[in-house]
């Protein structure tokens, strides 16, 4: 898959097959849309393309925004190699791009760079300046200048938009296992891992203190989850806890994963972290030692929850 930071960037002699969209979550309910633009590519003997945009339009458009998405651009890039989608273009959305109008955006962007052959798109997508344009007009453009329209159906659209809202609510509510079954595959988060106050060194409970850059990535609910990494080359379970640490009096959010059986030096590594299921809400212990033996549990249940999925495998 090529990536392309602007619609500039992108040059092409070959036809193309189009989508665009936020695809935030790359989940399921995307899935069929890009089966069609696989599908028709290959039908159509053209490329793929998918035009998606950063910021997040809602970023831009609605100051008051505080729209946290599923997906880091990274991420997204990440779950659409999956996809076989030969281009990606992740446009640079601003206020100058949203007053673009509708002929404009059709024959400067589609057709004079895309050199579109078939554009798939929801029947209820709206564009151009304000938004005035329909799909019923996009189909008189795809007359005027040579290329087809398919309409993703309303049930189609539905799915999309309920699905992501649902994962975001899930995620807000700590049902990560929920949110996994919308996604189709376990969410995750990549950080850096930085020093924290060692505290977990001295209970025998050591962490890796993540640094989550972009600000709009959607964090689960605090409390303490089952998830894993990928540490040169091998899979490694854990555990983490996103919180304030209010048995020591915390303030600030951290995000602190306790590998199982694991002893290495983690500092300054970039990680993904996908996370399984929820254990426990973050809560106050009357003492370290209290914590301690609640980790031991919390360890336990790590442990059998992997141990179960290795038999289940089996």
């Amino acid at each position: 898959m090529k990536v392309f930071s602007s619609i500039q960037e992108f040059k092409t002699n070959t036809r193309t097959v189009v989508t665009l969209g936020t695809f935030d979550g790359v989940h399921l309910g995307h899935r069929s849309i890009l089966e069609k633009v696989m599908a028709s590519s290959k039908k159509m003997q053209a490329e793929s393309l998918l035009l998606t945009f950063f910021p997040h339009p809602r970023m831009v458009l609605q100051q008051d925004s505080d729209i946290k998405l599923l997906n880091t651009i990274d991420e997204k890039i990440i779950l659409l190699r999956e996809f076989g989608i030969e281009n990606l273009i992740i446009h640079p959305f601003d206020q100058s791009f949203s007053r673009l109008t509708a002929e404009e955006f059709v024959k400067n962007i589609l057709v004079d760079q895309f050199n579109i052959c078939k554009i798939i798109i929801g029947y209820d997508h709206r564009f151009g300046r304000n938004r005035t344009a329909t799909i019923d007009d996009l189909i008189r453009f795809g007359k005027e200048y040579g290329f087809e329209v398919e309409q993703i159906s309303a049930q189609e659209i539905d799915d999309v938009s309920i699905s992501s809202t649902k994962i975001r609510n899930a995620l807000a509510e700590g049902n990560v296992a929920l949110a996994n079954s919308y996604l189709g595959y376990h969410y995750f988060f990549t950080g850096t891992v930085v020093k924290g106050n060692q505290l977990g060194r001295t209970i025998n409970f050591p962490t890796a203190n993540f640094k989550i850059e972009e600000d709009y990535k959607l964090i689960p609910q605090n409390g303490v989850y089952i998830v894993s990494s990928v540490i040169d080359g091998q899979f490694v379970p854990g555990m983490m806890n996103i919180g304030v640490r209010p048995t020591v009096d915390g303030v600030a959010l951290t995000v602190e994963v306790n590998y199982l059986d694991f002893d290495g030096d983690l500092y300054g590594q970039k990680l993904s972290v996908s996370i399984y299921e929820k254990i426990r809400d973050e809560q106050k212990f009357p003492s370290l030692d209290d914590l301690k033996k609640q980790l031991a549990l919390d360890k336990q249940t790590a442990k059998n929850y992997f141990l179960e999925r290795e038999n289940k495998s089996l």
